[in-house]
């Protein structure tokens, strides 16, 4: 029979009892101004992925004339740090970019 009370605490546990290895962090901070960055463009292999990076990419061109895009197309159906090779793509390509904007198009 309960009484009722609770001291406001319960545990949660995982059903898949799986563990995230990467520690959290916080949010990257925003950049000041788009002016002169470059900017990542990350995409999957969805088809509709490509399409709105294009969009996107002609919208900020307007708006900040000196940006420059640099390009990542994943297209393996698997996380991009699942294999060493796409690692160290991955890993290279974030080291050249200011932002990443991001596309999993459907």
């Amino acid at each position: 029979m309960s009484t009722g009370k609770t001291d406001g605490q319960y545990e949660v546990l995982n059903p898949w009892a799986d563990v995230d290895p990467v520690p959290l962090r916080s949010i990257s901070p925003r950049l000041s101004d788009l002016e002169g960055k470059r900017i990542g463009l990350f995409r999957n292999s969805k088809r509709v992925a490509p399409l709105v990076l294009t969009v996107v990419e002609q919208k900020l061109k307007a708006k900040f004339p000196t940006i420059t895009f640099v390009p990542f197309a994943f297209m393996p159906n698997a996380g991009v740090t699942e294999t060493p090779e796409w690692t160290k793509r991955f890993e290279e390509w974030l080291q050249g970019v200011d932002a990443v904007i991001l596309s999993y198009g459907d």
